[in-house]
């Protein structure tokens, strides 16, 4: 079970790796977390990073070890991790890696009321999806094809992970589609006719799911 964190953001955890060799301040810091590329692995909102280096500084996993001033610009004061800084780093990376939790993203929200659109139009949609996802997988790959030419694997390993999922939900939403296109998936007829506004045992279930997704029950 996931631990309760004094600074539970994730960008939180960006910023203990980034500074586990150099003492920087705010602007040094963001300028670190996008040369690492650290915003295509998590969602960063920059405008909370102040917060964020603010309250890690609070929880002691960051101490203030002085300041600079460049010219006319407002005084920047220099951050470096602390003994218990690297300990929670080391932490919660291990959480992250052995305590899977349940990820729920647009797509399963999406899925998860997917009779309120006619079957036609899913397959349509998932055809468009299709298109993208193969973009996508098309250029991480080239990517990591031209990364791994001057890093080691081991600092490519998340975007082999990113692929690897991309490949996954292509397999899976390229199938669901075929199923759509060709008519065989289960209780499709029935989804069908209560869009075109048929009748019958089946399609008062489907209407039923319906109704319970747009009030959320």
């Amino acid at each position: 079970m996931a631990k309760k964190r004094k600074v539970g953001n994730l960008l939180a955890l960006a910023v203990l790796a980034v500074m586990q060799d150099e003492s920087m301040h705010r602007y040094q810091i963001a300028a670190r977390l996008r040369e690492y590329g650290k915003d295509q692995d998590m969602d960063i909102k920059w405008g909370s990073l102040y917060t964020v280096v603010q309250n890690l500084a609070k929880a002691g996993f960051l101490e203030v070890v002085g300041s600079e001033r460049d010219g006319a610009r407002p005084e920047r004061v220099i951050y470096r991790i602390t003994g218990a800084g690297r300990a929670e780093l080391v932490d919660w990376t291990r959480e992250l890696i052995a305590e899977p939790e349940p990820e729920r993203g647009r797509y399963i929200a999406g899925l998860s009321i997917l009779a309120v659109l006619p079957p036609d139009e899913v397959a349509e949609l998932l055809g468009r999806r299709l298109t993208v996802l193969e973009e996508q997988i098309a250029k991480v790959k080239k990517d990591l094809a031209d990364l791994s030419t001057s890093l080691p694997r081991l600092f490519l390993i998340e975007s082999e992970y990113g692929l690897a999922v991309l490949e996954a939900e292509a397999e899976w939403t390229r199938s669901l589609r075929a199923e759509l296109v060709d008519g065989t998936f289960a209780g499709q007829a029935e989804w069908q006719a209560w869009h075109r506004g048929g009748s019958g045992v089946d399609a008062a279930r489907v209407r039923e799911y319906v109704e319970g997704a747009d009030t959320g029950h």
